[in-house]
């Protein structure tokens, strides 16, 4: 049987050398020096650096950026977030030194969240005239007046519960909440804000809020709608910065369901007819498919919020070694400014202004 197959060897390399023949491979070494036959070859425009920048389809910049910031009371407070790896819990005055770097760095505008430790069941801190937040647009508005004060419009840091509008008989109440959610935003005009943004997710409070503000003198204050807000595992770090987790039960009953895309684009519209100036949709990085859809559908401007979750979870894993922390930045940014979000929520604001700089 061997002494056969020796024999037969000869025949094997034949038939291979025929197969190669008729497949149009080489039978020996490839020669460098061929070329295909084609027309087209888009590696042309990606041969170096200059090209690639030229034919750049989306380019970020500072200006696409908002920086959300956590405000606590005291002076020359600026206390570390564990579950947010660089991001501080700040006191007024650094918020105010905050604002100045932030319009260095061409980044135009903040979003406030308020840490509160008078937490109630019916969030009355959230809408008193003297507080935490409405001191610190005051302050923001005086010392950096060209920057855009923005402030977030939801009970959930204020009450003792943890949820977005106020509990009644077990329930979260829309109606209610509505009303307390424009006495806040109220409360956020008087001091000076630009722009309110009620993240609560409460039906009608566009509206509301709207019809409220105008009322009380101040129709020049733009409101930017949490419009498609889910109900997302990825909220988790910034419930811990401002200790909101809910003491009981979810969200689920007026933040979105993630299956729902047709949804959002109703949620949407309802707050683009009830005067919204921006629509957001929240988180960013996994519902680019919703950010693409709204930037096809509506001609409003589109944010997006490249939220907590998303922010730690390439932290932790630049931490480990396993990505580069700023190459995994700028692309996670890119992506959703591709994706079609005029303007993006980021806890990178600050180091992707650095970099684009």
């Amino acid at each position: 049987m061997v002494d056969l197959v020796i024999r037969a060897a000869p025949i094997f390399t034949w038939i291979a050398s025929a197969l190669d023949v008729a497949c149009g491979r080489p039978e020996t070494s490839p020669d460098m020096s061929a070329r295909l036959d084609i027309t087209h070859r888009p590696r042309r425009l990606r041969r170096t650096e200059a090209v690639r920048k030229l034919v750049r389809e989306t380019a970020l910049q500072p200006g696409d950026f908002i920086y959300p910031v956590f405000v606590v009371g005291g002076d020359g407070v600026r206390e570390p977030i564990d579950a947010l790896p660089g991001q501080f819990r700040v006191s007024i005055d650094e918020l105010v030194k905050e604002g100045h770097e932030l319009l260095d760095l061409g980044i135009p505008a903040v979003n406030l969240f308020g840490y509160c430790d008078t937490k109630s069941d019916d969030a009355a801190a959230a809408y008193n005239p003297d507080g935490l937040v409405q001191r610190a647009v005051r302050a923001l508005k005086t010392e950096c007046p060209e920057l855009c004060v923005q402030t977030d419009v939801a009970l959930d840091p204020y009450s003792t519960h943890g949820h977005d509008g106020l509990v009644i008989d077990g329930e979260v109440a829309n109606d209610e909440s509505v009303e307390v959610l424009c006495r806040m935003a109220l409360s956020h005009a008087e001091a000076g804000v630009d722009w309110v943004a009620p993240s609560d997710m409460m039906d009608g409070r566009v509206g509301a809020i709207r019809d409220a503000l105008d009322a009380a003198g101040f129709p020049e204050v733009a409101i930017l709608a949490y419009s498609a807000k889910y109900a997302s595992t990825f909220y988790g770090p910034f419930r811990d910065a401002l200790k909101s987790t809910p003491k009981e039960g979810d969200k689920k009953t007026y933040q979105m369901d993630p299956a729902n895309l047709r949804e959002a684009l109703r949620e949407i519209q309802l707050d683009i007819d009830e005067g919204a100036d921006v629509v957001m949709v929240k988180p960013a990085l996994l519902y680019l498919d919703v950010i693409a859809a709204a930037s096809s559908e509506f001609d409003v401007p589109i944010a997006a919020y490249n939220v907590s979750g998303e922010y730690s979870m390439l932290m932790a894993a630049a931490d480990r070694g396993w990505l580069d922390r700023e190459e995994g930045m700028m692309e996670m940014l890119l992506s959703i400014k591709r994706a079609g979000a005029d303007m993006i929520l980021t806890y990178f604001a600050r180091d992707a202004a650095r970099l684009l700089a």
